[in-house]
């Protein structure tokens, strides 16, 4: 969730060390006075040191019902302990409220809160307060204003190349279009302020958006059942392969543990199956890119007793459909096991096929692909699970507020006693119900919006957009795998791997150059190595698609030039890509071609330039060596 991270980094960047302890004292100096308050009335805190937290005991009857007509939540906890907590949006008028609903339900004459505050002292110890520095490095002291603020972070989106910039052809990850009609509501309060665990008559309006959103969740993939909990399409990875297992444990057959994992799979199922602590079996795939079927069967065959389940990408990470998939279900149905379906590629079946309808067992969503949650940046993620009706008892639950039950629209905190909970289904992946439940409205508002034709014409124009792409490059680069009809599916591989062996070039060569013409690399040598993927999405028009086309194939020529040795093999523009305005415009050019073919490689690249912040680095040393941006030691002298 780096998207969250940069929002909590920024946070520390704005206020700054000086600002960061200010507050923490306001919120502490709240807490001390409330507990002061609280104590004048006879009720006890079991913690004797605190931040900003009290657990109460020895609370009066009557205080909940009491404490909610004031419209204020504590947390009841099941010793009969009351736990509040105060943050930076708690204001004195709120501490005072608080002491209010306590001098009511006590029959006390209420205590001013000023007083208590002014009188009162920390109760944390000097051996527990902070005395080192933090937050030293010269960012966290430099931006405390909001236009100084918006300046840096203006900056630093300067530096991104975004779809606000082009199309982001990324294969397997679905970067369309993210309207800001649909994320509008996580701005809203009556949303974004809910606490993950408020009471849930408080919230049905939000059970409304989970029980509509689920319906048609189940009814765009065929399933019977919907758990919104998991936070990332490998975290729905891992619930479903968790509730396959517990399906098996409650049928006695907990030995089966052996998970199958065709090679053109996507890239998370392996790690997800070992973390569910099941055994991978690799099933072959074909020249052509398909699921060998034969061996899949040896396969099943060899491991019939022990079979959980069998892991399928459809269409699959090498880009095309897999047309024997319904057999392939069958395989592994025959011999005991579930069919886990990965919806990474799900923008080719939405309102055409549906996981169920071929034979799938479970399958994760990613809403922030397919449903058009934005996640540039590493976040945020969703991946919710849609199972059939015998695997439904078996989805995540939670120990506070059970989802299953709250979607249903009944009342209550304790999952023990929901008739549509069990034991075997009591699992949690996230730390809330619902997991970043906020932004489960940005799908909502995109399938309302778009209707059942507008999802199946999105499908649609997805898999002809990325055939026409096909169209165009086929001629001038190897499209690594085609169905039996010559097509692809959502998404296609173009091998490089002849550009290696012909003029010593690599796939990072070309993704690096097309970082001059404006656009975003493909997935760089996944799920093959030497190859880009490439996605285009049905959000892209044909107009954006030719100049990505017009892209490449001039790039095609770039590399033709270096193969037949037209240009040199070392000093060209591919290895030296992408060439910062920095270089371009340096005094000094020692390079054997010129700065227009650098940086302005076609006519229309010159209006809509998009510079690169750096030029090429060593990627694979950049990853095994973490280099330290901080100031340098000296300078801590």
């Amino acid at each position: 969730q780096a998207l969250l991270a940069n929002v909590a980094a920024m946070y520390a960047v704005y206020h700054g060390p000086v600002g960061l302890r200010s507050i923490a004292e306001r919120v502490h100096t709240l807490t001390s006075g409330l507990a002061s308050g609280l104590r004048s009335m006879g009720i006890s805190t079991v913690n004797t040191s605190w931040f900003d937290s009290l657990t109460l005991t020895n609370t009066p009857d009557g205080l909940r019902t009491a404490a909610e007509a004031q419209r204020i939540n504590f947390r009841y906890n099941s010793d009969g302990t009351v736990g509040i907590a105060l943050d930076e949006t708690t204001s004195l008028r709120d501490v005072q409220a608080i002491i209010n609903v306590f001098a009511m339900v006590t029959g006390n004459v209420a205590p001013n809160i000023e007083t208590h505050i002014r009188e009162t002292r920390s109760p944390v110890d000097a051996a527990n307060r902070r005395t080192s520095t933090y937050l030293t490095h010269p960012i966290f002291n430099m931006y405390h204003s909001e236009h100084e603020m918006l300046r840096y972070m203006k900056r630093l989106e300067n530096k991104d190349l975004s779809l606000a910039h082009s199309m982001i052809p990324l294969g397997s990850c679905t970067m369309k279009l993210n309207a800001t009609t649909e994320m509008i509501p996580v701005t809203w309060a009556k949303f974004n302020r809910l606490h993950p665990f408020a009471p849930t008559p408080q919230t049905q309006g939000y059970a409304q958006i989970f029980r509509e959103l689920e319906a048609w969740l189940c009814e765009i993939t065929g399933f019977d059942a919907m758990s919104l909990q998991p936070n990332a399409g490998a975290q729905g990875e891992y619930a479903g392969l968790l509730t396959i297992r517990e399906y098996h444990k409650a049928r006695g057959e907990g030995h089966r543990n052996v998970a199958l994992i065709p090679s053109s799979a996507h890239g998370t199922n392996p790690a997800s199956a070992v973390m569910a602590g099941m055994k991978v079996v690799v099933v072959n795939a074909t020249a052509e890119g398909h699921i060998d079927v034969a061996d899949l069967r040896a396969k099943a065959e060899l491991h019939s007793a022990n079979i959980s389940c069998l892991m399928v990408t459809y269409p699959s990470t090498h880009g095309v459909f897999e047309e024997a998939i319904m057999e392939i279900c069958d395989i592994v149905h025959q011999h005991g096991g579930k069919v886990y379906m990965d919806g990474a590629n799900m923008n080719a079946q939405v309102g055409l096929t549906s996981p169920r309808a071929i034979g799938a067992d479970v399958c994760h969503l990613n809403l922030h692909k397919t449903f058009c949650i934005p996640h540039g940046g590493g976040g945020p993620g969703m991946g919710p699970i849609g199972v059939t009706t015998e695997l439904a008892p078996y989805l995540p639950s939670h120990v506070v507020i059970n989802p299953v039950r709250n979607s249903m629209g009944t009342d209550g905190h304790s999952p023990e006693s929901s008739p549509t909970s069990s034991p075997a289904g009591s699992h949690s992946v996230s730390a809330a119900p619902w997991g970043s439940a906020s932004i489960l409205l940005i799908s909502y508002v995109y399938i309302r919006m778009m209707g059942s034709e507008g999802l199946t014409q999105a499908t649609r124009l997805a898999i002809l957009n990325a055939n026409y792409i096909k169209a165009r490059l086929e001629k001038e680069y190897k499209i690594l795998y085609l169905g039996s009809k010559g097509r692809v599916a959502h998404e296609m591989i173009v091998d490089l791997r002849e550009f290696k062996q012909r003029g010593g070039l690599e796939a990072e060569d070309v993704a690096k150059r097309l970082m001059d013409y404006g656009f975003h690399a493909p997935t760089l040598s996944f799920p093959v190595p030497g190859t880009i993927m490439i996605e285009p999405t049905e959000s892209e028009s044909k107009a954006e698609l030719d100049r990505f086309c017009d892209a490449l194939l001039s790039v095609r020529k770039e590399i033709e030039d270096v193969c037949t040795g037209a240009v040199d093999a070392k000093d060209n523009v591919l290895k030296n890509a992408p060439h910062t305005q920095y270089v371009a415009t340096a005094d000094v050019w020692e390079h054997s071609y010129t700065r227009q073919q650098a940086v302005y490689p076609l006519s229309w690249v010159r209006d809509r330039k998009f510079w690169p912040s750096i030029g090429r680095i060593d990627n694979a040393y950049g990853d095994r060596v973490f280099i330290c941006s901080c100031p340098s030691i000296e300078e801590y002298a």
